[in-house]
């Protein structure tokens, strides 16, 4: 089952373009390091999950004392600062302090994600809502705009967008493809194998294909993107994971923020943190066709009024129409 950091990303993390270094530098480097941590050398998974489990006290330590607790050498604590984008280690401290001051500053509480079997259900509500709040708020805080630019573009101008995503993910999709149906613009959503395939080799030069897939490692959406591509289609991933395989079928990729975390809550802050990716895109696309789009929108509203019991949202009944 597919499950979801979000940055957009259309190059490797070891060349970071200059003019994407700004708002890079306003990203946490923690979300980068767990959106790369599935495609680093094993060595350097151990490096990463010392960072991560403690990033305060590794921006206060030496290189050594680093690679100690990594069990490996300061060489391959150097690669894997380079590996993640940071240059050397010494910068890797500076933003791992900055972080943490930033995070200081944010919230005085940080309730992490780890759910214990003592935990009341005050603790759970608490701890699912947190993570909820910061999948959203670290997807805001590295989102490329550049990228995201391009695909709205593409969106707007398409003669049709195929939307991808199976599992928890077809969810996503289906709610892409309901909000550009709404306005006017012609898209489908598919989860069914065979389906998607089928929808893939129909798709020519002027049609865009979206998928959506948190780990970007599920075979039916990485396989009906690729189709698509090579039918013509431009097309467009939406991932957690700069590196997985889905990227490498995509002409665009933007990246969402999340973490997994005790009895899978991280997947509902995945879909969340997929869904804000998704109205930025619907919200762009309605903007390029703002008169058409609220008209659609008032004409879809008026369609399905009469299946709308007569009340307004404070339980009191709706005044009766009368025709004057």
């Amino acid at each position: 089952m597919d499950t979801a950091d979000s940055v957009t990303v259309t190059a490797p993390a070891e060349s970071v373009p200059v003019q994407h270094q700004a708002r890079d530098a306003e990203a946490s480097p923690l979300v980068r390091i767990r959106s790369l941590l599935p495609g680093l050398a094993r060595a350097e998974q151990r490096v990463a999950k010392v960072v991560l489990e403690d990033p305060a006290s590794v921006a206060r330590r030496s290189i050594t004392e680093v690679a100690l607790a990594a069990n490996t050498s300061e060489t391959t604590v150097t690669r894997f600062c380079k590996a993640v984008g940071v240059g050397g280690y010494p910068q890797l401290r500076i933003a791992l302090a900055a972080d943490t001051a930033r995070s200081e500053a944010r919230s005085s509480r940080n309730l992490g994600g780890e759910i214990s079997p003592d935990d009341d259900l005050q603790s759970v509500i608490n701890k699912v809502s947190f993570a909820d709040a910061r999948a959203v708020e670290e997807t805001a805080e590295q989102l490329e705009v550049e990228t995201l630019q391009k695909v709205i573009d593409l969106l707007a101008s398409a003669g049709r967008v195929d939307v991808y995503g199976v599992g928890a993910s077809a969810f996503v999709a289906a709610d892409l493809q309901q909000k550009l149906h709404r306005i006017g613009r012609i898209s489908f959503a598919w989860s069914d194998t065979h389906i998607m395939l089928t929808s893939a080799a129909v798709l020519g030069d002027a049609d865009v294909a979206v998928g959506i897939s948190h780990t970007g490692a599920t075979t039916d959406t990485v396989e009906a993107l690729r189709v698509a591509r090579e039918h013509g289609a431009t097309t467009i991933a939406l991932t957690n994971f700069p590196r997985s395989p889905i990227t490498e079928v995509a002409d665009h990729v933007l990246t969402t923020a999340a973490r997994e975390t005790t009895f899978r809550s991280g997947a509902t802050a995945s879909r969340i943190a997929q869904l804000t990716v998704i109205d930025c895109l619907f919200i762009g696309v309605a903007q390029r066709h703002m008169d058409d789009a609220v008209n659609a929108l008032d004409a879809t509203r008026d369609a399905v009024g009469s299946h709308r019991l007569g009340v307004r949202p404070d339980g009191r009944r709706r005044p009766r129409e009368t025709g004057k």
